[in-house]
């Protein structure tokens, strides 16, 4: 019995791809990147940063001091607890008011239990800021 047609082209597609798939395996090994050598696979950085192939050039190396260079988080500068501003509310009332501080213009919450002499709206004063918890 003989083959239809369906039959042989399938045959010759199937025959097609097996051709192609030795031709690209042929190619992959003949452009194989293993295998090269240490300075073949090496890049560098120049002094922005950017990756080179080329080795960095030595003339134009500088020393650093080692005192120049820090490590870990910079160092949290201690600022001065006494601050002074006016009282812009205060609720004689209900014992609680705010302060605007001269320095940088923030509004801070007072409450009776805190002052050490009474105040009032307008006064200029001097405090302590603590840190919420």
């Amino acid at each position: 019995m003989s083959e239809s047609f369906a039959k042989k082209e399938l045959a010759k597609r199937k025959a097609k791809e097996k051709q192609d798939k030795a031709q690209k395996m042929k190619e992959r090994k003949s452009n194989n990147s293993k295998g090269k050598s240490l300075e073949e696979m090496m890049v560098y950085l120049d002094e922005d940063g950017n990756i080179t192939s080329t080795p960095p050039d030595g003339t134009k190396r500088r020393e650093i001091n080692l005192e120049d260079i820090q490590l870990g988080a910079a160092p949290i500068e201690k600022e001065d607890p006494t601050r002074t501003g006016i009282v812009t509310f205060y609720n004689e009332a209900k014992g609680y008011g705010f302060i605007v501080d001269e320095k940088n213009q923030e509004n801070i919450f007072v409450h009776r239990d805190q002052l050490q002499q009474p105040i009032k709206e307008r006064d200029r004063v001097t405090f302590e800021k603590k840190k919420k918890k």
